[in-house]
């Protein structure tokens, strides 16, 4: 079995680079974009936003399905769930006391 911090971690590290935001923000307003399609509207060079691709796709956030000599890609939401929870879980708590739990205490 997993460790779910070390799946967030590695979901969180996925998407920690400004043009694989861009590339998750453009598949999110044209679902099944074309590989050739994000390289020009990312504006970097072929090999590396292929990288980049391939990163997300590694980390299951996107979807590639090739289709002749094209690869057709879109998002995966269902695999941002776990990160959109764990961040929605962290609200302030509640009194304006600070105490460190016990380890144990920790989910």
């Amino acid at each position: 079995m997993r460790n779910p911090d070390i799946d967030l971690a590695e979901l969180a590290k996925a998407l920690a680079h400004p043009a694989r935001l861009r590339i998750l923000r453009l598949l999110l307003a044209t679902p099944g974009c074309i590989g050739g399609d994000i390289v020009d509207a990312i504006g970097l060079a072929q090999s590396t936003v292929s990288e980049h691709l391939r990163i997300l796709k590694a980390a299951g956030v996107i979807t590639g399905e090739i289709s002749g000599p094209r690869t057709c890609y879109a998002l995966n939401p269902t695999a941002l769930e776990p990160l959109g929870e764990f961040i929605g879980a962290l609200t302030p708590p509640s009194a304006r006391t600070c105490c460190v739990p016990d380890q144990k205490e920790i989910p």
